[in-house]
């Protein structure tokens, strides 16, 4: 014997949809009306009064609510005494609630540089928040958004600034482009929470994770066993020759003058390694993102061991040299090298 399915009624129905959680429906509904409203700037964006945004907090509905029963036993009791203090309490929180809107207004906010990081590590974001105005400013926190802990609160003297430092943890290579950051304040009793959203056009570069250490790069063919060679230079003493004309005279061995019936002249060379080639074709790996993982790895141990080499990618090719400028124009194109998975 089958059993039919209850079926809702449309009041069962409209119950049903109610939140179960109505301030935190609200607050959602909010914040999705004033995310709509927010497009990417470039620094700096003043914060205007009509992009603050205000709400009374948990301590707040609790003050009016108490507010509320005290406004009720003052009217049942005739208590004069009873009215002047539940008016001077909600005179004072009116007052709360316009300087914690004024606290965020006008505030001038940036963002610093973000240095480049491997993927798998954080990436800090530095938000400096300006304050043009004579008085300071209380107790303004940054967060990227309300499921995220608050940021710590810092306190802007008069014009001046204060900076505080965002994270956020990398998973893939290329450009990671900076979120919406919230900037809120509760200042000065915590009874409204204020806030506003700007959302920066900055971003951080971010390389591939590094590979394990220990694999040397393959040497090309016909290089195998090939560990330098010298040329003439500044660097080493390899020996005595003859003078010849056109000689510096700094360069003679004065020394040896007296044995030789010849002048000699002091020779010295430098020693040129090799240039290493990190090449993509001889890169051992399954697919793309271990190649490349793999890649960046050699260019640190090149650079660690101050060896100049170059870096030969499909349709990119950079000359060998060394230095950190160097290192960060073959880590920056391992970052961005497009390639479909292989």
């Amino acid at each position: 014997m089958s059993t039919a399915s209850p079926r809702l009624t449309p009041d069962a129905s409209r119950l049903t949809a109610l939140p179960a959680h109505p301030l935190r429906w609200a607050r959602a509904r909010i914040d999705a009306w004033v995310l709509g409203r927010v497009r990417k700037q470039a620094g700096p964006v003043e914060v205007a009064r009509n992009r603050v945004y205000i709400v009374p907090t948990r301590f707040g509905w609790g003050f009016a609510l108490m507010l509320l029963v005290m406004l009720l036993g003052a009217m049942n009791y005739s208590n004069s005494m009873a009215f002047a203090l539940t008016f001077l309490l909600g005179g004072l929180g009116l007052v709360c609630m316009h300087h914690t809107h004024a606290n965020l207004v006008h505030v001038l906010l940036r963002i610093g540089r973000a240095r480049p990081v491997y993927a798998g590590e954080a990436a800090h974001f530095e938000w400096l928040i300006d304050n043009p105005a004579a008085h300071p400013r209380y107790a303004l926190a940054c967060a990227w958004s309300r499921a995220a802990p608050q940021g710590v609160a810092v306190d802007v003297p008069a014009h001046s600034f204060a900076g505080c430092t965002l994270s956020v943890e990398t998973t893939r290579r290329g450009w990671l482009e900076v979120g919406i950051v919230e900037i809120s304040t509760e200042f000065p009793l915590g009874l409204f929470h204020a806030w506003t959203w700007v959302h920066l056009d900055a971003r951080c570069l971010v390389f591939p994770q590094p590979g394990a250490a220990g694999v040397p790069p393959p040497l090309p063919p016909g290089e195998a066993g090939a560990s330098g060679q010298s040329r003439s230079g500044q660097d080493e003493f390899s020996g005595l020759r003859n003078y010849q004309r056109g000689d510096a005279l700094r360069s003679i061995h004065w020394k040896s003058l007296p044995k030789t019936a010849v002048p000699m002249v002091k020779q010295f060379s430098e020693s040129v390694a090799h240039s290493v080639w990190l090449d993509w074709n001889l890169t051992p790996g399954h697919g793309t993102e271990e190649k490349l993982s793999r890649l960046c790895r050699w260019v640190l141990d090149a650079d660690a061991e101050g060896r100049f080499y170059g870096l030969d990618l499909p349709g990119i090719r950079i000359a060998p040299g060394q230095g950190e400028s160097h290192r960060f124009e073959c880590l920056k194109a391992l970052a961005l090298f497009d390639r479909a998975p292989a």
